[in-house]
């Protein structure tokens, strides 16, 4: 039942913009926090953007800040990744994903298939 279909992904010029979405349901979108993570080939997937479950806070990892920006619609259960000024380091599989807490004591983590994102000139 819990669902995370992310979209928006494709080839991309250097320089270029691209903006991911990630349609979520089967779960209470507002009380999870949401981030996106990215994997390159042969590589650990890492943190590139988190939002607060009432997007009031945000954060980045070091190499976006500046060029991305992530936002939520909780009317829509959906979350976004706004991507500017594309670099070829960029390309990955970039992933949506949900955490949220239980009573202080369980953990709920939620993952979507994932979308290829390709810059390259």
């Amino acid at each position: 039942q819990v669902q995370l279909v992310e979209s928006g992904g494709g080839l991309v010029q250097p320089g270029g913009s691209l903006r991911l979405s990630c349609a979520a349901s089967g779960f209470t979108f507002s009380s999870y926090a949401m981030n996106w993570y990215r994997q390159a080939p042969g590589k650990e997937r890492d943190l590139v953007a988190g939002i607060t479950s009432a997007g009031s806070n945000t954060n980045y990892a070091d190499s976006v800040k500046g060029r991305f920006t992530i936002s939520r619609d909780n009317a829509k259960n959906t979350v976004y990744l706004q991507m500017n000024s594309l670099k070829p380091e960029d390309t990955a599989v970039y992933y949506c994903n949900a955490f949220g807490k239980i009573f202080g004591v369980a953990v709920r983590n939620y993952w979507g298939q994932g979308t290829q994102v390709t810059v390259s000139s």
